[in-house]
């Protein structure tokens, strides 16, 4: 019966205590969209997210250097904006201890630039878009496991 005890006494802080680690991963990288878009409907407009990595990780580019790496991905749910275009900034080529070769990455902060077109049948008004952000954060020894994030993007369709 006493070990029945300790182990829903632990249980509880054992989820807790996990849950807690789970911000460490969410802080390295951040995104944040335009805090206001217009566009006309079934018309085009530029949305710039900006992209913040904390000092000593990088995420791989949207082109890595090798297959098996994993590219930063910036992908538009199905909602009010369909994006046209995606476009990344030029990458830095870096060797780390890990890997023979130089790789294809993004560090520090910079920014992805979305051409958007606002569906034919989006509502007017104050609406929200939301994309998704997808990387793989590293550091000089080690990766974080894959993550995907959302970005919410406001827009005002007249």
């Amino acid at each position: 019966m006493r070990l029945k005890s300790y182990w829903v006494n632990l249980a509880p802080a054992l989820l807790l205590s996990s849950l807690l680690a789970q911000p460490v991963a969410n802080s390295v990288l951040t995104a944040q969209a335009p805090p206001h878009t217009v566009l006309k409907k079934g018309g085009e407009a530029e949305i710039k997210v900006i992209v913040s990595l904390r000092p000593g990780y990088h995420v791989n580019s949207n082109k890595p250097a090798d297959d098996y790496l994993i590219p930063l991905r910036l992908s538009f749910d199905t909602t009010p904006l369909e994006a046209v275009s995606v476009q990344f900034p030029q990458p830095k080529m870096e060797k780390y201890a890990f890997s023979e070769k130089p790789l294809s990455v993004y560090s520090g902060s910079f920014e992805i630039n979305a051409k958007v077109k606002a569906k034919v049948d989006a509502r007017m008004g104050m609406n929200f878009a939301n994309a998704k952000l997808r990387y793989q954060a590293c550091d000089e020894n080690s990766c974080l496991p894959p993550k995907t994030i959302e970005v919410r993007i406001p827009f005002d369709l007249n």
